[in-house]
């Protein structure tokens, strides 16, 4: 077994999504808001102009018969995608890159947002969603708005079966386990198992894991909130 707590589930098909956003200056329609199995938020489905189609990650207002457009020329409103040295300071976005042209890789979870606080140089100054302020090269782009379906996270399944139908199998604790199968397992009656950890004993509460001498961590100017 190498995937623990996973298994059944309904069938999925992987939706591709345009996180580049690389057709500049085409605008495109907002023909429908779909379900996407494969992440928290709401997908759209864009009609451009020049008769390509494509999904993208659906932010917080964008509806149905709306335009939007990608490109350093598009407006700052919801749903463009431009480099956020030409989004007004102050603003709220998501879908940013960390390279240019490498496509979103941060902030694309349902409800997410980040805001470009300020700019220095050739970066741009970003707080993040867990508080975290960094730079980013000012090319890189974003789309403005926040991701939609920020409800996700009142979300109660209602019953075990639902859980079964999106793939999570039922999950014990490492207490109740075995000592040959968990280091917090064993002991008699209801013992509790000493020092949170994992199944391979890395510490849970308080290890710090991110590596010391991480290329990236002088673009991190204040750390998130504990």
């Amino acid at each position: 077994m190498t995937m623990r707590y996973i298994g059944g589930g309904h069938k999925q098909k992987y939706r591709l999504i345009d996180f580049k956003r690389n057709k500049d200056g085409v605008p495109a329609t907002v023909k429908s808001i779909e379900y996407d199995p494969n992440r928290t938020s709401r997908i759209a489905l864009l009609y451009y102009a020049d008769g390509a189609k494509s999904y993208i990650v659906a932010p917080n207002g964008l509806e149905v018969g709306q335009t939007v457009m990608s490109g350093a020329q598009a407006t700052p409103e919801i749903g463009n995608s431009l480099p956020m040295k030409q989004i007004p300071v102050g603003t709220i976005i998501h879908n940013i890159e960390l390279r240019p042209g490498q496509g979103a890789k941060l902030v694309r979870s349902a409800g997410a947002f980040a805001q470009l606080t300020s700019r220095e140089g050739d970066y741009a100054i970003i707080r993040m969603p867990s508080g975290e302020t960094r730079k980013i090269l000012s090319v890189c782009k974003a789309t403005i708005g926040s991701v939609g379906n920020s409800d996700h996270a009142l979300e109660k399944s209602g019953k075990a079966g639902r859980s079964r139908w999106l793939g999570r199998r039922p999950r014990n604790r490492g207490v109740v386990m075995n000592p040959v199968d968990h280091p917090m397992g064993g002991g008699e009656g209801r013992a509790s198992g000493g020092h949170p950890r994992s199944r391979t004993g890395l510490y849970a509460k308080g290890l710090k894991t991110r590596a010391p001498k991480k290329h990236s961590s002088k673009y991190i100017i204040e750390r998130r909130k504990k």
